[in-house]
């Protein structure tokens, strides 16, 4: 009797199944080079097992747009970082929308500043304080689609 051929799914884009040591050798870098990412705060490995670090596909894409904001646009790690509060990763690596769009790795970590009266000190502070307070739930270091 023949034996039945099991269906092969795809796997999911955001399951972490590759330690730093293959990830570093998929995008060509060294694995010194994904843990300075991390430290940064750049990107979030899944830990497995301890301290292991397990990168999925999605993790694998995004440091590619990561490495090409880094190198072809010549904007630092800091800078990055900062860019990154304030607008979506595709409007930093100038993604055409048909690509953003469909994208599972982007990143937004980008929260809104509250507006306030120009001259108006009191309201100015009340602003600073909303914006702390958005800051406080958006956690650098996630990953957090943006709806649309």
């Amino acid at each position: 009797m023949a034996r039945k051929k099991s269906e092969v799914k795809p796997l999911r884009a955001d399951l972490p199944i590759y330690p730093i040591g293959v990830a570093a050798k998929l995008l060509g870098v060294h694995p010194r080079t994904l843990r300075i990412y991390e430290a940064e705060g750049l990107v979030k490995p899944a830990q497995h097992s301890g301290s292991r670090r397990l990168y999925s596909p999605n993790d694998i894409q995004w440091i590619e747009c990561l490495r090409s904001i880094i190198h072809d646009q010549g904007i630092s790690i800091p800078g990055l970082k900062k860019l990154l509060t304030l607008v979506p990763c595709w409007d930093i690596a100038e993604c055409p929308k048909n690509v953003h769009e469909c994208c599972k790795a982007k990143i937004d970590w980008a929260v809104p500043k509250t507006l306030h009266r120009v001259g108006d000190e009191e309201d100015r502070k009340r602003a600073k304080a909303e914006d702390k307070q958005k800051q406080k739930k958006v956690k650098p270091g996630k990953k957090q689609v943006s709806p649309g």
